[in-house]
């Protein structure tokens, strides 16, 4: 059984997490996406929110598993889960350049599992979580998100945001 372990912080997921999801079932006979956890991040949704996001953004699929792991490396995780296969995704040159470097040093810690790059199409190649946090706020920014990110992300976006625009004005929700 080929397995794959597709890691990130998903702080929202994107398409363009849900496309590399998708091609990952496609190539594997068992993808883990899981939500790792860098300590030099903050976050703006808990691991929780994060995991029932995914759950709710991606379709039911028995060669599919939503995870969580912390402090531990990448490699580690996948030798745990028993994956050979580390899934990535490159937007950029920069994204590029971190990825091949991360790639080696995996390669010296578990030379038993290989590293596949995905390109993603053009249309979502621009998206991360953390340019979709920064579209919002200014007059117009739902349509900008909707197009970005999967449905159950853009409502908990969109609740927060209210939520945060009732408390600017003093009102109780």
């Amino acid at each position: 059984m080929r397995t794959a372990v597709y890691a990130g912080s998903f702080d929202p997921p994107t398409n363009g997490h849900l496309w590399m999801i998708e091609r990952g079932l496609e190539m594997f006979d068992r993808l883990i996406v899981a939500i790792g956890n860098n300590p030099s991040k903050r976050y703006s949704f808990t691991v929780a929110e994060r995991l029932e996001l995914l759950r709710l953004s991606t379709r039911p699929s028995a060669q599919l598993e939503i995870a969580h792991f912390d402090n531990r490396y990448l490699v580690d995780y996948a030798r745990k889960t028993d994956a050979k296969y580390v899934l990535r995704g490159i937007r950029s040159p920069h994204d590029y350049e971190y990825e091949r470097v991360m790639r080696h040093i995996n390669a010296d810690m578990a030379p038993e599992i290989t590293t596949v790059f995905l390109m993603p199409p053009r249309d979502i190649a621009e998206v991360s979580s953390n340019m979709v946090k920064s579209l919002i706020g200014p007059s117009g920014w739902e349509e900008t998100v909707r197009r970005y990110v999967p449905e159950p992300v853009f409502a908990l976006i969109s609740e927060r945001a209210a939520g945060e625009r009732a408390g600017d004005l003093g009102i109780m929700e």
